[in-house]
């Protein structure tokens, strides 16, 4: 069978580790023995951060959940887990091509990790993990906070998270962005994504496509 992963370029350990950066809320999903899914507590949107190796490919992701999320549970019983990302993505629309025999799609670029999840009740750790994820999200900002802010509460909010590290077993990426299209498709789709406003696809576009 056919899939996205499997049918474009396989994706760069940078392309991967940079969509993760910049795209860091991402489903966490629990699994059974067999690899079926967890029922209605099994799956869990969180911020995460990468880990990674000297050539740039992500090893692990670290992140936390409240203590009080079923969840936590599930994955102290069964510590295999998926964690799925979704960058960029947008409709393309025939409507901006000049060959209007094309059909519609969608650009998009995504990652799936199979990991292995192993909770740290070391305040040390607990206090990196958030400590790395707030530091990196109020980057750049005009009034950038910072934890110190909040006084003693930061401590009753320790108490009421669990981190983890999540060590990658398996890496899936695709990044669909009309490596395949014909010339005078790509540009005409590239200036409709612009068009529309959807200028983050539009770039990865670009990355993806060099010298086109």
């Amino acid at each position: 069978m056919t899939t996205a992963a499997n049918r474009y370029p396989p994706a760069t350990a940078s392309a991967v580790a940079d969509l993760v950066l910049h795209q860091p809320l991402a489903w966490l999903v629990s699994q059974d023995a067999d690899g079926t899914l967890v029922g209605r507590t099994g799956a869990t949107p969180l911020p995460l951060r990468a880990e990674t190796d000297a050539e740039g490919r992500v090893t692990s992701l670290i992140g936390h959940f409240a203590r009080r999320n079923p969840q936590v549970e599930a994955l102290r019983a069964n510590p295999r887990a998926q964690v799925l990302f979704l960058g960029p993505h947008a409709y393309v629309s025939p409507s901006w091509l000049a060959d209007r025999t094309q059909a519609p799609s969608w650009n998009y670029g995504s990652a799936a990790f199979d990991v292995e999840i192993a909770f740290d009740e070391d305040p040390v750790f607990t206090r990196h993990v958030l400590d790395d994820l707030i530091g990196a999200m109020e980057a750049g900002r005009a009034r950038a906070w910072s934890i110190a802010e909040m006084g003693e509460r930061y401590e009753r909010i320790l108490r009421g998270i669990v981190a983890f590290r999540a060590t990658v077993v398996r890496e899936q990426a695709a990044f669909k962005l009309g490596q395949d299209e014909r010339d005078d498709v790509y540009a005409d789709i590239l200036a409709g994504l612009e068009a529309d406003g959807e200028t983050e696809v539009a770039a990865l576009m670009r990355v993806h496509n060099p010298g086109r």
